[in-house]
């Protein structure tokens, strides 16, 4: 992505990151002196003028070395030192699909790698209606130092319910450029629609777009186009007879087209936060659907079972596993049909495992699994 567009990057990352995430420069803070000024302009120009052959060679050591978190704040760090090395940083730095690493904030839109999934939680916070996730395995093992990925505020209306997210977890404004999309349900919970702050292949389907003030103690910025544009439907199906079982949902990914899990396949990867007036090429290719993994169940334990392999521990009925349903005509393999694309469960009160793979992406998956989060009583 292009750092320098988006100015609240810095707090995908965190506060704790060191000062080169805290501005658009790694060497200074703020000064109002007109040496220092020159002694920093002085500095970036050295560090902008290296050979670009040996800038790359330490750029490609320092991402090579730092492949997790909190470490691997650094490559981000080399982002922004000028526009040199952010131009150099992005062309080493590869896709989740194809490192399995969470960078930039645009990772969190790119499909996930194909052969392992990125494993992360979510924390509920009931007392104001918010869910962070994190990435990692679980906070016991991080504690406090667990990264923060995505963040989303429950908001009830009269005849829905929205969820936004956010890349940051204390600013849930639309007119923000932390504004990543929402999540928004129907009267009885049963439908969900995630709406994408980035338009999806497919132009033809019309954005729905207001104008906001972004407004602040001295000053006021001029109007905003703020648009959501519709990426995916979840529908839980209505349990009339009141029959046992989990919960069965049904996803539709419009932005997806099913042969991107068919073989050669590929899913659509944003390189960048793209201006809401630029426009994408259309698709007409069917789009992946995705179906609850069919529970057994267990005499003995008296209750439906799921194999999570040890990533959830408590009995829920938000539990659930998510795989392709597809027809014989597309041609996707069994092997595609059975592999799990994302799976959610509860491991203690309030907190939840998340762990997502191609061809979804961070945000898709955490949207969806927000949708278990709403009051459904004619599903239950």
């Amino acid at each position: 992505m292009d750092i320098s567009r988006r100015r609240h990057t810095h707090q995908y990352h965190g506060k704790s990151h060191v000062a080169a995430e805290c501005g658009t420069t790694l060497f200074s803070t703020c000064s109002s002196s007109a040496s220092a000024t020159a002694s920093l302009v002085q500095q970036r120009r050295r560090w902008a003028n290296m050979p670009p052959e040996l800038l790359h060679d330490i750029i490609q050591r320092v991402e090579a070395s730092q492949t997790t978190w909190p470490t691997r704040r650094d490559v981000v760090a080399c982002a922004l030192v000028c526009r040199s090395w952010r131009k150099i940083t992005k062309e080493i730095v590869k896709t989740p699909e194809q490192c399995r690493s969470l960078t930039f904030p645009i990772s969190l839109k790119q499909p996930g790698p194909r052969d392992a999934p990125i494993q992360c939680f979510i924390r509920r916070e009931r007392a104001t209606s918010t869910f962070h996730l994190y990435l990692g395995l679980s906070p016991a093992l991080f504690g406090g130092t667990s990264k923060l990925l995505l963040a989303a505020r429950k908001i009830r209306r009269a005849t829905s319910t929205d969820f936004v997210i956010s890349l940051v977890a204390d600013d849930f404004s639309r007119a923000s450029n932390t504004y990543v999309g929402k999540l928004r349900s129907n009267f009885l919970g049963t439908k969900f629609t995630v709406y994408d702050s980035q338009p999806r292949q497919d132009t033809s389907i019309q954005p729905n777009c207001k104008s906001h003030r972004r407004i602040y103690p001295k000053q006021l910025s001029p109007r905003v186009s703020v648009c959501n544009y519709s990426v995916a439907t979840i529908s839980y199906e209505l349990n009339v007879f009141r029959t046992r079982g989990p919960r069965r949902m049904q996803c539709t990914i419009h932005s997806i087209p099913i042969s991107a899990i068919q073989e050669g396949g590929t899913a659509p990867t944003p390189m960048e936060f793209t201006n809401f007036h630029e426009s994408t090429p259309s698709t007409s290719d069917h789009p992946l659907i995705l179906k609850n993994k069919a529970p057994r169940w267990h005499e003995q334990l008296q209750c439906w079972c799921l194999n999570f392999k040890g990533r959830v521990t408590v009995a829920s009925v938000k539990n659930f596993l998510l795989v392709a349903a597809a027809e014989p005509y597309q041609y996707v393999s069994v092997t595609e049909q059975d592999k799990v694309i994302l799976q959610f469960g509860k491991i203690g009160k309030d907190i939840f495992t998340m762990d997502y793979r191609y061809p979804l992406s961070a945000f898709q998956a955490f949207a969806i699994c927000l949708s278990s989060f709403d009051t459904k009583p004619a599903c239950e």
